[in-house]
């Protein structure tokens, strides 16, 4: 079906396993090799700072694929695989270890890094990101009944950390300087109902920004010391969750075009005909954010297939993710800052309820707690530019998919 006869993929993430499954798929048969700098089968990352932190799930639960996949698949996984240096004129890359994987294409799945604190003390022991299960494992050993957590950052996975430590029976401390987090993504009814959510369940919730990190000796822990606010926090374990920055070294050492990510055209192309990028560190050119959303990964390894093959990728549909905490699933749909306005289908007050929003009168982005069936059909109210009147969207006895059939 085509001339190439290796494609090397770097990473082995989410995005990095769903561009082999396509290429599969869609016939190609030659060789496919993916370098892991990880040990181990590759896994799901979002029940890291959920499932993974309850202690609910161990690393067989959330393996991306079994073992017996990589065989019948023909993927050649090269575990503990670090690569130094990618080579696309020359047709390969090199590892680590200086051995060298020759390859007609490259795909580059390389993720992103998550942000250390910057500030002095942001590298003291007691301080943990949260990406990789090693980090995961780290981390549920000091969330024990009792300890204090300070966790920074009140985006998904700061939430979701909170949350988890709280369920533990920690004392939690959520620090973030926005007042309202997420609200630019899905609203200010729903990131309000989230936020106040902590609150409710005894989370000790500040907003400020992180001045230092003073160590306490003799195993007192760590205080946080914040801007313009009172007395520091006291924290026996302080958690990271201020995002990542796209790992885009190999590409810019290769002379690829880099800013804020990989930027790719459709099928996933780099301003390098051999190169393709795909997952958290890819940026479509045009975009001015990255997806770093599940859905996101799994679309742009399909999308990847389609352009290494040589075929045209399908128009990829509105993004969509989901973050779980205290019990409750908040769903997204597109983003509240391509809307003009909003509506609301049920009360804030009862815990479950959902918001569209507005350009016009097409809805272009919907979010909800506890609402699948909404979400379900504003995803396809939004894929297809649907116009709607919003006494019909707000009528909770009106069926969403009346609106699909016109």
């Amino acid at each position: 079906m085509t001339s190439l006869r290796r494609i090397a993929v770097v990473g082995a993430g989410l995005a990095a396993v769903s561009a082999c499954d396509a290429l599969r798929a869609q016939g190609y048969d030659g060789e496919l090799v993916v370098c892991s700098a990880e040990h181990g089968l590759p896994y799901d990352r979002p029940p890291l700072s959920k499932d993974v932190l309850l202690g609910k799930a161990r690393r067989s639960d959330i393996l991306l694929r079994p073992e017996s996949w990589y065989e019948a698949a023909r993927v050649d996984l090269r575990e503990g695989a670090a690569v130094q240096a990618i080579r696309p004129h020359e047709g390969g890359l090199e590892l680590a270890d200086g051995r060298t994987v020759a390859a007609d294409r490259i795909v580059l799945a390389t993720g992103g890094i998550p942000r250390a604190l910057p500030v002095p003390g942001g590298d003291d022991p007691a301080v943990h990101l949260l990406r990789t299960w090693e980090d995961a494992e780290r981390l549920r050993e000091r969330l024990l009944p009792g300890a204090r957590v300070a966790v920074v950052g009140a985006g998904l996975i700061g939430a979701e950390t909170a949350a988890v430590a709280r369920a533990l029976g920690c004392r939690v401390t959520l620090i973030d300087p926005v007042p309202v987090p997420l609200a630019a993504v899905v609203g200010d009814d729903i990131a309000g109902a989230l936020h106040r959510r902590h609150s409710a369940e005894g989370i000790e919730v500040i907003t400020a920004g992180v001045e230092r990190v003073e160590h306490r000796p003799g195993g007192l822990g760590v205080l946080v010391h914040l801007n313009g606010y009172g007395a520091p926090v006291a924290a026996d374990t302080v958690v990271a969750g201020i995002g990542i920055r796209p790992a885009t070294a190999l590409a810019e050492a290769a002379g690829l075009h880099v800013d804020n990510g990989i930027v790719v055209r459709p099928g996933q192309r780099t301003s390098h005909p051999n190169v393709f990028a795909v997952g958290d560190v890819a940026r479509l050119d045009g975009h001015r954010v990255r997806h770093e959303h599940w859905e996101a990964a799994q679309h742009d390894g399909e999308a990847a297939a389609h352009g290494i093959l040589g075929r045209l990728a399908p128009e990829p549909g509105a993004t969509w993710f989901w973050s779980d905490r205290h019990g409750s699933r908040l769903e997204a749909v597109g983003t509240m800052a391509d809307a003009e306005r909003t509506v609301l289908r049920g009360t804030p007050d009862d815990g479950s309820f959902a918001v569209f929003g507005l350009r016009g009168d097409e809805v272009v982005a919907a979010a909800a707690i506890d609402r699948a069936r909404d979400i379900k059909a504003a995803r396809r109210l939004v894929d297809r530019g649907v116009t709607a009147d919003p006494a019909q969207l707000a009528d909770e006895s009106a069926d969403l998919r009346t609106l699909l059939k016109r």
